[in-house]
Formats: structure tokens, sequence, C-alpha cells
């Protein structure tokens, strides 16, 4: 069943065919993530697990995501933790079946930056501040930055978020790669839908296998390649795009082979005419 805007209240959907964006909205409190927000990207979550396409989250006016809701954190307690309610809901955003698009724009800090750590491709803006300032509170970054950080920035950075409390500036974020893109705030949603395109002009069924055998234990290679491979040299689309390549570079051949005038032609050849 199809998602319904009107079932949300922390959330801006926008649901296309081949691409799902989604906007966290709590403005008052700069999208600060609470439970609600959970719930409601769980339901988002179990529509993309049935309907697999392309999500792309950002936030709205101006700031992604300032982390998890103080008032809230303040009130939880140990058996909340254990819950791993924020870290479980990015672990499944992280395992959704199609690429995810994090557009950063503001605040990315605390729960908003581990949502983001969470995504495949992360773009951003100039105004862009994104970091871990957990640990000045009391506690730590335990929904996904303690461990996914240093896969994505190498451990001396990360120890600089995490133990220092580094917010990163956009042009940091971009020289190690935590983000790929700079855009004006504009542009920004442009850029992130141009991404979704490139995306769906690959075979949707090779990008799945693909995502899901890039995040496979480093021990199931290179047998995995191998069966997802065996598995994506039956599908039609193999056969179709490939076909479609050879047809393109032979029209490509056949158009570049100039006419040979009878005149210039061999004479047994001429003869033979």
């Amino acid at each position: 069943m199809a998602l319904d805007p009107e079932d949300f209240t922390t959330l801006v959907l926008d649901d296309r065919e081949d691409r799902l964006t989604v906007l966290l909205n709590r403005p008052e409190v700069r999208n600060a993530i609470d439970q609600t927000m959970v719930d409601e990207l769980h339901m988002v979550c179990a529509e993309l697990e049935r309907n697999p396409k392309v999500l792309i989250i950002a936030g709205t006016d101006g700031v992604f995501a300032s982390g998890a809701d103080i008032g809230q954190l303040r009130e939880r307690r140990r058996n909340d933790a254990l819950q791993g309610i924020n870290s479980t809901i990015f672990v499944r955003i992280a395992k959704l079946p199609m690429p995810v698009i994090a557009a950063l724009d503001g605040y990315c800090l605390g729960g908003g930056a581990e949502l983001a750590y969470a995504a495949d491709f992360r773009i951003g803006t100039p105004n862009v501040r994104i970091g871990n300032p957990e640990t000045g509170l009391g506690i730590l970054a335990a929904a996904g930055a303690s461990w996914r950080l240093k896969e994505l920035v190498g451990e001396p950075k990360a120890k600089e978020i995490l133990l220092a409390g580094a917010v990163l500036r956009a042009d940091e974020a971009l020289a190690i790669h935590l983000v790929t893109e700079i855009h004006e705030a504009a542009e920004l949603m442009d850029a992130a839908h141009r991404l979704a395109d490139r995306i769906g002009r690959q075979d949707p069924l090779a990008v799945r296998i693909t995502k899901s055998v890039f995040h496979a234990p480093a021990e199931s290679h290179p047998l995995i390649d191998t069966l997802a491979q065996g598995i994506l040299f039956e599908s039609q689309a193999k056969f179709d795009r490939m076909q479609a390549f050879l047809d393109k570079r032979n029209d490509k051949k056949s158009a570049k082979m100039p006419d040979v005038p009878a005149q210039d032609m061999p004479t047994q050849d001429r003869t033979e005419k």
C-alpha cells in the first residue's frame, strides 16, 4: 500500500515512480529527531522494503537535523538505551534495497549526523556543520557514529569528531569525502535529483545486488560476488542492455566506414560487377 502523506506529522513526502523524497520537518526544534519521527521513518522503510526505490532525505528551513530531541533524550534511561531506538532505524535505512541520498544543509549534528552517515551518498551546501557533540552532553554517539564514522573518514579524523567534539564545516567535510558534492542551498535538491537520475539510468536489480555485495562482510568475498554475478548473468536486463551496447557500437562503426566509389574498387571487383 502506497504511503499517504497525510499520515505523517514530522515528515514531508514526495513519492514518485522511481524515488521517494523525505523532508525532516520539525523546524521549531531544528528538525530534532524524536520518537514520532523515528516511528514515521520506520513506516517509510517498510514501504521501500516492499517497493524498492531511491530515497532522498533532506531537512526543512535550512537545517538537516540538529540531533536527537534533547528533551526526550534527557528522560531516557538504561532500558531505553538498550532498545537502540535511533540505531535501529538508522541501520534499517542503511540496509534499504536501493541507494539513499542525504542532502545536507545547515546543522547536521548528533543523531542527525548519524542519519547522514547511514546514507550511501551525502551532498551538502556551504552552510553544512556536521559532527557528533555527544560526549559534551555526557553520552556517546551510539546510533552508528562510533563504528560507521571511522569507515567513512578514517580513525584519526573520526576520533577528532567523536572524542574532541570537532564540528566540520562544508569544505572540511568535502576534503575528507564525508560529503562528495557542495551546492548552493537553492540548488541542493536539484543536485540530489540529478544524482537519483544517474542511479535511475542503471539497471535496478544490478544496483540492488551491487549495494548488498558492497556491504557484505569481508570474509564473504569473493564467493558472494560470484554468486551475485550468477544471478545477474541470467537476468533479461543483462541481455537487453548488452545487446543495446553492441548495437550502438556497430552503428557507430557503420557510420564511420566511408562509401568506396566503384572506380576505386580493385579491377577484379569491378569486372565482377
